[in-house]
């Protein structure tokens, strides 16, 4: 049995009948890595002790009935883990270990989750394609000559290729969805608010979510079970109860109603994209959904506000690695009077890749004397409106159906000089982070050349439950998620 290509409530279900031990999932799992992970490149490291330990101590032999989950998982590489290397793909951190552990490793650890690595990722978050990391890009399991989507491309890349059972990656702009509809898995971030953010290296706090990304919906829905929930120490963190998402795997949907904006069919929308998300509203009807178009005027101009917030919330983020405090220094090449600025400016120089000193360049010049109120206040202004305007779509609509990416997966390096050609890959998932609402992606199709399409859903604040109804729903009525890539 291929234990690595499971999910894991398959594997749960295996555990529970005695079919099978965590330390048998662990090696197969692992095994796995071995064979394909030159090709793939999901893994910027593994785990210490994933190559000598079969499961954590923490792990159990059977699922108890306090729902331990003995689940092999990746991690991007940007969630604190005690002991362990944390770099953000930045050669800038390099030889950084994390003294404590995020909220969402602890809690992964306390389920029994077996952690096998860190996952690649574009330096700090910042990419559409996990081109931007220190170790090399990662490479699509669906065609090794395209990208994975970014910045949880390697996350995203383990979950496609069997490389891992689940795994967890931030969300910041898309970073989770866009990843998962580029490699034909399924990927959620939660409200902001809903999962801890304690221990997340930060790229912009206003809008950074750590999520699943899982081969279904039903791996979402315990994924979830395991991560969300309060956490004094973050806070940002809401005290909301938080439900068993289980139960809202229901496979019904009639009188459900969808929106979908007008505003997502424009130019740029690759017309195999445009045919697919057609054929799931058609599909969301025969299954008793009421679809209709709606308008979300102000969303055209999304990706401008977003690039403006989250490059200054980055600027400011980032200024604390200066090689003094954390991770690598660069030891100035001439010493002279201003020995300590030069060994900033060099540690800054050469630790930083080309996109994270755009990004940092960008935040501070919008944050600057003169500049504040024509591009930072106006940025935030138009995110007010955005929200305002999805807000008043959710008095009317349960859930909001988009593409999430307007095109498949490119080829590597084929946008890697157009910027804004890449940032626009973001231009359906960016709304969801400057609103604070929970959003889903979901395999809804294939490309005549073979690569995974994507739809998003979004709903109202906290309502995880109806975007995991309708996509669970929507999952079991099709066949797209059984898919795999030739490997």
């Amino acid at each position: 049995m291929k234990l690595h290509s499971l999910t894991a409530h398959q594997i749960i279900d295996l555990y529970r009948e005695k079919k099978t031990s965590p330390q048998e999932v662990f090696k197969d799992v692992l095994s796995r890595i071995n064979a394909l992970d030159s090709r793939v490149h999901a893994y910027a490291r593994l785990y210490r002790d994933a190559p000598t330990s079969c499961c954590h101590k923490t792990a159990v032999g059977v699922v108890s009935t306090q729902g331990n989950y003995p689940i092999p998982i990746a991690i991007k590489d940007n969630m604190c883990t005690q002991g362990e290397e944390i770099t953000c793909s930045s050669r800038i951190l390099k030889g950084f270990y994390s003294p404590y552990d995020a909220h969402v490793v602890k809690k992964i650890k306390q389920s029994g989750g077996m952690i096998l690595g860190f996952a690649n990722m574009d330096e700090f978050a910042f990419g559409s394609s996990t081109e931007n990391s220190c170790y090399g890009p990662t490479y699509n399991p669906w065609d090794l000559s395209r990208v994975p989507g970014g910045s949880s491309g390697g996350s995203a890349a383990s979950v496609a290729a069997d490389e891992a059972i689940w795994a967890l990656g931030s969300d910041t702009g898309g970073s989770i969805r866009q990843p998962a509809c580029f490699c034909g898995i399924v990927g959620l971030k939660p409200t902001y608010g809903r999962v801890s953010r304690y221990g997340l290296v930060a790229f912009a706090s206003s809008l950074d979510q750590i999520g699943p990304l899982t081969k279904d919906v039903t791996d979402s829905a315990l994924l979830m079970n395991i991560i969300a929930g309060y956490d004094e120490r973050d806070s940002t963190s809401v005290n909301e109860p938080v439900p068993d998402y289980t139960k809202a795997l229901v496979n019904d949907i009639h009188g459900i109603k969808v929106g979908v904006p007008q505003e997502a069919f424009g130019q740029g929308l690759d017309p195999q994209v445009r045919k697919a998300i057609e054929a799931t509203m058609n599909q969301l009807k025969k299954l008793g959904a009421n679809v209709k178009k709606i308008s979300l005027p102000h969303t055209p101009y999304a990706v401008a506000a977003y690039y403006i917030v989250a490059t200054a919330e980055a600027s400011s983020n980032l200024a604390r690695f200066d090689g003094v405090r954390y991770g690598w220094r660069q030891s100035p090449t001439d010493v002279r009077k201003n020995a300590l600025i030069d060994m900033y400016e060099e540690t800054r120089a050469k630790g930083f890749g080309d996109e994270a000193k755009r990004r940092i360049m960008l935040g501070t010049y919008v944050l600057s004397s003169g500049y504040y109120d024509a591009y930072y206040l106006r940025g935030q202004k138009v995110r007010t409106l955005i929200k305002q305007d999805l807000d008043n779509a959710f008095k009317d609509y349960d859930v909001i159906l988009t593409p999430t990416a307007p095109t498949t997966a490119f080829k590597i390096g084929e946008k890697t000089f157009d910027p804004l050609s890449m940032y626009l890959s973001d231009i359906y998932t960016i709304p969801a982070n400057l609103a604070g609402i929970p959003a889903i992606s979901i395999p809804c199709g294939f490309s005549a050349q073979g690569m995974p399409i994507g739809m998003q859903l979004m709903a109202k604040a906290f309502d995880e439950e109806m975007l995991l109804r309708v996509a669970f729903t929507y999952e079991q009525n099709t066949e797209w998620h059984t898919k795999k890539p030739n490997l």
